[in-house]
């Protein structure tokens, strides 16, 4: 239990050090690829996120899903990857091959949708090379370009949301 713990200090320590040299520049290009970040326990009806980033215009070969799990990862299927807190080292080294290259591949738009307080989470999302990052926590606003307050549940509201500020900001 005590390790634990110190782990978890240990990934937060790192993910304030990521936040706090980030520098956000977004650049002003049309959206071609976006990454979607989930929690199982929050969000996860993949069909539909999908079919709304396909209706933005954007293909379904450049979206890449990921979806957190804090209790049972194998038991998803539909999804491009999921991933659990086993997949976490000590000062934010990542043990999953496939979750590195998550964070290291430059999507044009990083979109985490969930409200989740999970270091795991909030790790990925800070260690993102995404260009542009959408949340609808505003618990840490470190984290992301652009915030909209929604609860999960109303995914309505934030599609409508996102494609009015994508809009405005000329990305789509």
């Amino acid at each position: 239990m005590i390790l634990k713990a110190f782990k978890e200090k240990s990934n937060q320590k790192y993910i304030n050090k990521t936040l706090s040299n980030r520098s956000v520049e977004v650049s002003s290009d049309k959206i071609k690829s976006v990454g979607v970040l989930l929690n199982d326990s929050e969000y996860c009806d993949y069909e539909e996120i999908e079919a709304f980033i396909n209706a933005l215009g954007i293909l379904s070969a450049k979206c890449n899903f990921y979806t957190f799990s804090k209790l049972n990862p194998e038991s998803h299927n539909q999804w491009d990857a999921v991933y659990s807190p086993k997949d976490f080292g000590w000062n934010g080294k990542l043990k999953n091959v496939d979750l590195q290259n998550f964070t290291d591949t430059k999507f044009d738009v990083l979109i985490c949708y969930f409200l989740a307080e999970e270091n795991e989470l909030k790790q990925i999302a800070a260690m993102s090379k995404a260009n542009f990052k959408v949340g609808i926590s505003n618990k840490d606003e470190r984290l992301y370009d652009l915030i909209i307050d929604v609860k999960p549940k109303d995914f309505e509201i934030f599609k409508t949301e996102l494609k009015k500020y994508l809009t405005i900001l000329n990305k789509i």
